[in-house]
């Protein structure tokens, strides 16, 4: 059952972004990199990255993690893993010169779903093929799904 929780945990630390996007609109979107530039021209992060997505997905990740058992310092510590391989992906592709919410397949689910899965595996012991399993469910899952959620008008772009 704990693959299943912590696939939960990554929806929630990188879906909550998404949906609080949408509640809110433009309110409280701050970009985290305040609209500079890195050393390249490109933007650090971009504007799709912002405070109200982050606060999003750590409350949400972090809040749900004592609903299944899992101590609330151990979600914390999970959607700051996951939020931050998500920024990193985005810094990747400014590099890349990618423009916000382009489209990279495994960029953009591998950095955010490994990091938090690889502290999992090693605080709660995980058996090796248990924390793989969960990273390749995220990737399927997210690279399935991000098509439906542009049609169905949750997500701004097909990815």
């Amino acid at each position: 059952m704990i693959i299943v929780w912590l696939l939960v945990l990554l929806i929630l630390a990188n879906g909550s972004p998404v949906v609080a996007a949408r509640l809110a609109s433009h309110r409280f979107s701050g970009a985290v990199d305040g609209g500079r530039r890195w050393r390249d021209g490109q933007p650090v992060l971009g504007a799709s990255k912002t405070w109200r997505g982050l606060v999003a997905g750590f409350v949400t990740c972090t809040a749900f993690a004592p609903v299944v058992g899992l101590d609330l310092a151990f979600g914390a510590i999970f959607a700051a893993l996951a939020l931050g391989g998500d920024l990193l992906s985005s810094f990747i592709k400014r590099r890349m010169g990618l423009e916000a919410s382009a489209r990279a397949s495994g960029l953009d689910q591998l950095p955010e779903s490994v990091l938090p899965v690889a502290y999992a595996w090693a605080s709660l012991d995980l058996p090796a093929w248990q924390a793989t399993g969960v990273v390749l469910l995220f990737v399927a899952g997210n690279m399935l799904s991000s098509p439906l959620l542009y049609r169905l008008g949750i997500r701004k772009r097909p990815h």
